[in-house]
């Protein structure tokens, strides 16, 4: 038997359904986009919602290894905690079974065999991709042309191996595996782990099967672990990730290893000492579907009530306690960028988090100029050098994901989002020039007249108010709070001017130091210019709005 003319062909089978899948699935993802995006939002702590969610994603982009890297990112980024991964990761799992239904399709509804539809799929994907002109049709072409492609490479592996009908060996060697089931398993997660996709390693077992070439005990135990060899993708991408985010991956690594020792207990029981016979029979694609299918539903069933288990088990071997972050840590995720409407949202969550640190900020130095204390200060200094690494690690991820494939109108967010940005770290920098000043007032003992203390007051609290009004603006993308910090920005505008003549005035009829006039005056400046930025960022939540 010439084995190569069986090895290429099915290579070249293997990498056609690879690619049609993958191509499959970024049109439904791209066309998904926001509506992904609506489904994160939904999440909650509870595990069930996060089943569903789990399942309907990798429904979508086809690939279980896909969604639990997502949701290593996720975790690593901090926008989904350990709790809501359990629930995403074990939705993952019955989510991937929807492939191997559309692989089976040929044997339960004829009309969609590969001879038939492949050649149908790709010629409306082509004339849809070369004659529409909006986004969404080219989405719609690739999701008809991955369709097409998928078909067409599950139909020639098919035909490649199916010379090995004839092939003593290669029967022996299945035979082996079923009666094996360490071998078994062993084979379904090496495979699995090569190519690192479970979709795919269910589609070259149906293909052998669809040759004659699979004992039902063989594929059980292959089945099994293939759902070990797809945890390899979301380990190796939680490599040089936070504890967290390792955690999360082996999380899916015990969800998986537990339920494949409990169900090869049961398949050994039934196989060696039921029924025999069952063992022995050949089984079809769609037989491979339903056992997929009954052992990821029936797995995740099992161990729903055990999830709380199995996340402390996977902290204590991964020595995390949750929540454990550098303040100045920017929780963003390269991984997430392969979803930009879910990185997008990422990066707003990490401008909110920033602008609350600036909020602070603010807070402290609101007060500090009237009662300058050492670790006041020493704080103010501290939260500007988080918040400059903040900004800068933003803004780098902001342009990454500006270069991605995204709409026009999540172009125009970016924008506005590193806009937003600029200005808050500008707040945080004059915070920080307040607190030089409050350092001088400290060290030269300096104090300001009782009419000028006053008159600071007032503009502080204008500014300190402009800025927080801003920051609820940005959060709730409120129009009347960023209508109000208008009013407020300009109201400061017309107080800095009257105040800076009402001080000069006293300067000169020697009311006040010297030295605390200037401080004064620097003071004003600074808080004027807080009240300016507080209005960019206003302006850039009424554009958003617009």
């Amino acid at each position: 038997m010439n084995y190569l003319s069986i090895i290429v062909p099915f290579a070249g089978g293997l990498g056609m359904f690879i690619y049609g899948m993958q191509i499959m699935a970024q049109g439904l993802e791209n066309a998904a986009g926001n509506r992904m995006k609506s489904l994160l939002e939904a999440l909650t702590k509870n595990k069930l919602m996060g089943v569903l969610l789990g399942a309907a994603i990798t429904a979508v982009i086809q690939s279980s290894s896909a969604t639990t890297v997502m949701v290593v990112g996720f975790v690593n980024a901090g926008i989904m905690n350990l709790t809501q991964a359990m629930g995403v990761i074990m939705g993952a799992n019955i989510g991937t079974t929807v492939t191997g239904w559309l692989v089976s399709s040929v044997e339960w509804a004829k009309v969609l065999s590969p001879s038939t539809l492949a050649p149908v799929a790709l010629m409306i994907g082509v004339v849809i991709m070369l004659t529409g002109k909006r986004r969404s049709s080219k989405e719609v072409a690739s999701i008809i042309i991955g369709f097409g492609l998928l078909f067409i490479g599950i139909s020639t592996m098919s035909a490649a191996v199916d010379p090995l009908r004839e092939s003593e060996g290669f029967r022996s060697l299945f035979v082996t595996l079923g009666n094996n089931p360490f071998l078994g398993i062993l084979t379904g997660t090496v495979v699995t782990a090569i190519i690192q996709s479970s979709s795919a390693s269910v589609g070259i077992l149906q293909s052998l099967a669809a040759a004659g070439l699979v004992p039902f005990s063989a594929a059980i135990y292959i089945i099994m672990g293939q759902n070990i060899g797809t945890c390899i993708t979301a380990i190796l991408a939680s490599l040089g990730a936070k504890r967290t985010a390792k955690t999360a991956a082996l999380m899916h690594l015990l969800f998986n290893i537990i339920g494949t020792i409990i169900f090869s207990v049961v398949a050994i029981v039934y196989f060696k000492l039921i029924n025999v016979a069952a063992g022995t029979g050949v089984i079809t694609q769609t037989q491979i579907s339903l056992v997929h299918t009954i052992f990821n539903i029936g797995t995740t069933v099992l161990l729903f009530p055990a999830s709380n288990w199995i996340i402390r088990l996977a902290k204590k071997l991964g020595r995390v306690k949750e929540g454990e972050q550098e303040k100045s840590t920017v929780l963003l995720d390269e991984r997430v960028l392969e979803t930009p409407s879910i990185a997008l949202q990422a990066t707003v969550k990490e401008i909110d988090r920033m602008g609350k640190i600036v909020e602070e900020s603010l807070l402290v130095a609101k007060n500090v100029l009237f009662a300058p204390k050492e670790q006041d200060i020493r704080f103010l200094r501290e939260e500007e050098k988080t918040v400059d690494r903040l900004c800068a690690g933003i803004t780098d991820y902001a342009i990454k994901l500006s270069s991605l494939q995204i709409s026009e109108k999540e172009h125009q967010e970016i924008s506005h989002l590193l806009q937003i940005v600029s200005d808050m770290e500008r707040v945080s920098d004059y915070c920080e020039n307040i607190s030089e000043f409050a350092e001088t007032i400290m060290e030269r003992k300096l104090s300001f007249s009782d009419t000028g203390r006053e008159q600071l007051q007032e503009m502080t609290e204008v500014c300190v108010d402009s800025y927080l009004y801003a920051y609820k603006a940005f959060q709730e993308n409120d129009k009347d709070r960023a209508l109000r910090v208008v009013e407020k920005e300009t109201q400061a505008d017309a107080l800095e001017v009257q105040l800076r003549t009402r001080h000069i005035k006293r300067l000169a009829n020697n009311q006040c130091e010297a030295e605390a006039g200037i401080v004064f005056l620097d003071a004003l400046v600074c808080l004027e210019r807080i009240s300016d930025h507080a209005r960019n960022i206003a302006e850039e939540v009424l554009e958003g709005i617009a």
